[in-house]
């Protein structure tokens, strides 16, 4: 076999795979998006596989028609008040963390990482009386808070390794100007941190968008529904139209493709800060 540029054979197991592994990604994406262009009666007949012989939105329509914008509207409210509230507690929180340099300091990001260890299943219970308690059950704020909660010990631990990249020279020079703690936030750290704001906003994002344990558990009524507990409701109401339940599926995903498509080079680089110390 002929050696290649750099004297290196090619990895032809290891090509393998990775066609494998990409069509076993590809490919259900696909069957989704070619599944909801069709209507309901060619579904039963076309292969799965191939691309619909009369493409049709009448599955999108049928979403539309049934409150999705309802829904839509309600995982947006959800997930920006949720993202703005992480972004601002974990980057003051990391930024304390990282230029106090304290006993006292150190054992709070040590208790930030205690969360993470903290599933979300095992605290339902107690997440429930206390939204109950607090008379918040079946309302928005009872999806952002716990949300909130559950999200700032990655995103601080995220957010300190990129912080700690910052060299300190810059703190103390802005220091000697005068700047308070407060102007240094937000004038030097968060233009620094841009690609790890990114990382947690998109990251965090995602999982809000996504979540279907706390809106199951802490909502009833159907204008408070939110887009993954609407996409259930919608495989109930079309138990016999596969067509629109993933036409329903593609609408919600939609929104989040095109965030990561925007932000997905700050979000690598905020993931891969500190990887080399």
């Amino acid at each position: 076999m002929k050696l290649f540029r750099g004297g290196t054979r090619p990895n032809l197991i290891g090509g393998l795979f990775g066609w494998i592994w990409l069509a076993i990604a590809v490919v259900p994406i696909y069957y989704i998006i070619v599944t909801s262009l069709r209507s309901q009666a060619d579904y039963y007949v076309e292969n799965p596989l191939s691309l619909p012989s009369n493409p049709t939105l009448d599955a999108y329509i049928q979403v539309f028609a049934n409150d999705f914008w309802t829904y839509f509207l309600n995982s947006v409210i959800v997930t920006v008040a949720t993202v703005a509230a992480i972004l601002v507690v974990s980057f003051m929180a990391a930024y304390v963390i990282v230029r106090s340099r304290t006993a006292f300091s150190n054992r709070i990001f040590s208790l930030f990482l205690l969360g993470i260890a903290i599933p979300i299943q095992a605290t339902i219970v107690p997440v429930y009386y206390l939204i109950v308690q607090l008379g918040l059950y079946d309302t928005l704020w009872a999806l952002i808070l716990p949300s909130v909660a559950f999200a700032i010990p990655i995103s601080v631990l995220i957010l300190t390794n990129f912080l700690r990249d910052v060299p300190r020279e810059l703190f103390e020079s802005m220091k000697v100007d005068g700047a308070t703690d407060w102007q240094m936030l937000w004038r030097l750290a968060a233009p620094m941190c841009r690609p790890a704001l990114v990382t947690v906003a998109i990251y965090d994002a995602l999982n809000v968008w996504n979540g279907f344990l706390f809106p199951l558990v802490l909502t009833q009524s159907a204008n408070k529904r939110v887009l993954p507990l609407s996409l259930w409701n919608f495989q109930g109401a079309f138990s016999s139209n596969t067509p629109a339940i993933l036409a329903a599926v593609v609408l919600s995903a939609l929104p989040l493709i095109v965030a990561y498509a925007f932000g997905r080079r700050q979000m690598v680089a905020g993931l891969t800060a500190g990887v080399g110390k």
